[in-house]
């Protein structure tokens, strides 16, 4: 009988080894197979680590397909499911299949230059500011239409799981993990006389596709952060984002629920 193959990833942190070679060590005592590499035969992955490497292991694996959970060495740790002391809870749920997927649609941001477009996905968010420290000057459009002329630091459009990341720091609402929407937030809108910008966020339904053209009055200095990694491009003409066909698998454990994770992770 073949062995059932889950692949586990972790940062390089003390913390992070150690609890990775335990589970590696539990994982084959149940009788699974375990590998580092991701590959075809993979039923579930596992991240170790904090926010930063669950984004990134999801990011180098290509957003799989299979189901993905986490276990949280981190700080916050929203989207680790898993504590290091629970792992053989954890191994037993997973065994009784006592858990619930929970499939989270990705943004998709079309970047445009004069000289090509380049898709990216997002599981969090977006975001778009002055390099340098500069102010931006951004043309917003929804559906094709334009909805304003905004001047400030810039803008973060994130997907309804990335409600709780940068755009909750930066005065965004929380969305309920039921309700698919985008939103979009302002950073430091200047608001005056002579420039007038949204001072609020505008949450979306999913089916809308926001366009974003920077206006150059100095230099290119146009900055773009997905899920934290930044990315630069000469002479950036349209950013399109949109919620994308792409979706990713949570695995969560069958006691979850969204709100009491947000009231034990914020309040």
């Amino acid at each position: 009988m073949k062995k059932r193959l889950i692949t586990i990833n972790s940062n390089d942190l003390p913390k992070s080894v150690e609890t990775k070679n335990l589970f590696k060590k539990k994982l084959k005592e149940a009788g699974f197979e375990v590998s580092e590499e991701f590959s075809d035969d993979t039923e579930l992955v596992v991240c170790v680590g904090g926010d930063g490497s669950f984004l990134k292991t999801v990011r180098d694996f290509d957003y799989p397909e299979v189901p993905i959970v986490g276990i949280n060495t981190g700080h916050l740790g929203f989207f680790p499911e898993i504590v290091p002391d629970k792992i053989d809870e954890f191994i037993e749920s997973y065994l009784n299949e006592n858990y619930m997927i929970q499939e989270v649609p990705l943004l998709r941001a079309m970047i445009c230059t004069h000289k090509s477009c380049v898709n990216f996905f997002a599981l969090n968010d977006v975001t778009i500011r002055g390099d340098k420290s500069r102010t931006v000057h951004l043309k917003l459009l929804v559906n094709g239409k334009k909805v304003e002329n905004f001047s400030g630091d810039g803008m973060i459009i994130c997907s309804q799981t990335g409600s709780t990341a940068y755009t909750y720091s930066a005065g965004g609402s929380i969305i309920d993990c039921n309700i698919d929407a985008i939103q979009l937030t302002p950073l430091s809108p200047i608001n005056t006389n002579a420039y007038r910008s949204f001072t609020s966020s505008i949450i979306f339904s999913k089916d809308t596709e926001i366009s974003i053209r920077p206006e150059y009055r100095f230099e290119d200095s146009i900055l773009i952060v997905i899920d934290g990694v930044e990315l630069r491009f000469k002479q950036i003409t349209d950013i399109n984002i949109c919620t994308s066909d792409v979706k990713l698998k949570l695995l969560r454990l069958s006691d979850y629920e969204f709100w009491d994770r947000v009231s034990t992770k914020f309040l």
